[in-house]
């Protein structure tokens, strides 16, 4: 939409007034701040004249518009300009990035991993979450390892033993004796089993390296199971979403 920027080049109310002040006033009042009450008062003008509440209504009323113009413009992608084609799980990661971001899809990750010289962790984290407080460019540009963390919805090391659970904005952890960890979607409610046996499995026959399966519940959730190099395990659980955005 068209946003009237024309008050912009002005500070403040005096130097709109100061626009409006002509030579020849100022030649024969021989005053600033009287030619400028003469033009507050609205001698001189021509056309459409603002007072000073009115100017700084409209001056208020301009950058409010700007501000939500600006908040509604689409963000680029993280992965937007990044080569990734030699990485199945960047790849995977980016072909959810947009869908995640606008509420269209959540999205759980296990990933298992272990760097020589380290101890070997693993975790199921909401991607998400993580967009919304990581910086992916770093890991699209390979950068930085996304790795989970403590805080994830949870995390286990495996020399350790210590494990940790968390609830996140879009997923609340169930632990279940019979069925491990479950993950309910706060925003449809809807629960992920996570174990593999809850999953119809096909392998892909153009990706040998990606196996694919879909809920036996019936519902929208799938379950990808990626081979990379850089990780021990990696599995996207997706879930569409079933309320409007």
């Amino acid at each position: 939409d068209y946003i009237d920027t024309s008050l912009d080049k002005y500070d403040n109310y005096e130097a709109y007034l100061d626009d409006h002040i002509k030579d020849i006033d100022l030649f024969y009042l021989e005053d600033i701040e009287l030619a400028r009450n003469l033009i507050a008062l609205g001698y001189q003008s021509q056309g459409e004249f603002l007072h000073r509440e009115e100017f700084e209504s409209r001056k208020k009323e301009i950058q409010e518009a700007i501000k939500l113009r600006n908040s509604n413009q689409p963000k680029s992608l993280a992965s937007a300009g990044c080569h990734i084609e030699d990485s199945k799980f960047l790849t995977e990661l980016a072909s959810r990035e947009e869908n995640v971001r606008n509420g269209r899809l959540a999205t759980i990750i296990f990933i298992r991993h272990k760097k020589e010289g380290s101890n070997e962790i693993s975790g199921y984290i909401d991607l998400a979450d993580r967009l919304k407080n990581d910086n992916f460019k770093e890991y699209f540009e390979k950068t930085k390892t996304l790795l989970p963390r403590k805080s994830d919805l949870s995390y286990y090391n495996w020399d350790t033993q210590r494990c940790y659970i968390n609830d996140s904005k879009n997923f609340k952890v169930i632990p279940n004796s019979d069925e491990g960890l479950l993950f309910r979607n706060t925003r449809d409610r809807k629960i992920i089993n996570v174990r593999p046996s809850f999953f119809y499995t096909e392998k892909d026959e153009i990706e040998k390296k990606v196996t694919k399966g879909k809920s036996k519940n019936g519902d929208d959730t799938t379950r990808v199971d990626i081979e990379t190099p850089e990780y021990l395990q990696v599995v996207f659980f997706d879930d569409t979403t079933r309320v409007d955005i």
